[in-house]
């Protein structure tokens, strides 16, 4: 499926959007003819939850398959973890995705920077850094890049909250998660975030969503909704981006509203969100080499 001009970038999948097993997740990138899966859950269960020899098991099953990891999906930090929580559960969940890393080959941990729990804002934001400079520390410590994603926390939904967080930090392995379709939810504008952001991002999500009556959020095929895909994209080539494209369409699976639709359904809204990423991808490519769409 994927031309020359496509393949010289990496599409991924975080696999549990489109199934639940690991086969089905295979499935999928295999239909897409990628080679390349996010993870962040393995028959509902979370990575660090996972026993060793399951763990181990999934790595052989991947490797048998030619399918790589590009990015380990944490939880730590994000919607389900205040500010006030326990620290020793990043820290633990943490120490067992960087054993997992060595495992599936992958040195990427997804990341956010904690919801508040009813603390003044400099005092969260000052939770917030201390926790993520300690956990930037060890995963420094051990050849892991932490990927703050645009979402849930403190430095969340606003750039300069991000870059701040990314100087006091001050860590080369914290960098930035960028999701394309996270500011329609969230209520900002993600173009203007992305160029803010463009230097120090490391990993891209893509979904695309719109906006509805009361304020809900409905989600789409890349380029359908209002989340500027396509001059997101644009941006990124661009500014020189290198690194993965991976799919998180929302279409089956929502885990922060609970949402999940497994099956048929899930694997084919997630081929159709990803063969029309290959084609967003495939035409910036071409505006950017001056060749008629």
């Amino acid at each position: 499926m994927s031309g020359t001009e496509t393949s010289a970038r990496t599409f991924a999948v975080i696999g549990d959007e489109a199934a639940a097993g690991l086969e089905g997740q295979i499935r999928t990138v295999r239909r897409l003819g990628w080679h390349t899966l996010e993870l962040r859950t393995v028959d509902g269960t979370p990575l660090a939850e996972l026993p060793r020899a399951r763990a181990r098991e999934c790595a052989a099953r991947l490797a048998d398959a030619g399918v790589d990891v590009v990015c380990l999906a944490s939880r730590i930090g994000n919607w389900g973890r205040p500010v006030t929580g326990d620290f020793a559960e990043d820290v633990t969940e943490l120490d067992t995705l960087i054993e997992q890393g060595r495992l599936f080959g992958c040195g990427m941990v997804r990341v956010m920077s904690y919801p508040n729990d009813g603390l003044p804002e400099a005092e969260w934001a000052r939770h917030v850094t201390a926790r993520l400079t300690r956990l930037a520390a060890r995963a420094e410590e051990a050849g892991v890049t932490l990927v703050h994603e645009n979402c849930s926390g403190w430095a969340g939904a606003s750039a300069p909250r991000t870059l701040r967080l990314l100087e006091d930090v001050a860590s080369p392995a914290l960098r930035v998660l960028f999701d394309i379709g996270n500011g329609v939810p969230h209520g900002y504008d993600g173009v203007a975030m992305l160029r803010e952001l463009l230097p120090h991002v490391a990993h891209v999500h893509v979904k695309d969503a719109v906006r509805t009556s009361g304020d809900d959020t409905a989600y789409t095929l890349p380029g359908d909704g209002q989340a500027h895909v396509a001059e997101c994209l644009d941006m990124l080539a661009r500014g020189g981006y290198t690194g993965a494209l991976s799919l998180e369409p929302h279409l089956a699976v929502r885990p922060h509203e609970g949402l999940n639709r497994p099956g048929a359904d899930a694997t084919s809204l997630t081929v159709s969100a990803g063969e029309r990423l290959e084609r967003l991808w495939s035409q910036t490519l071409d505006a950017l080499a001056g060749r008629p769409a």
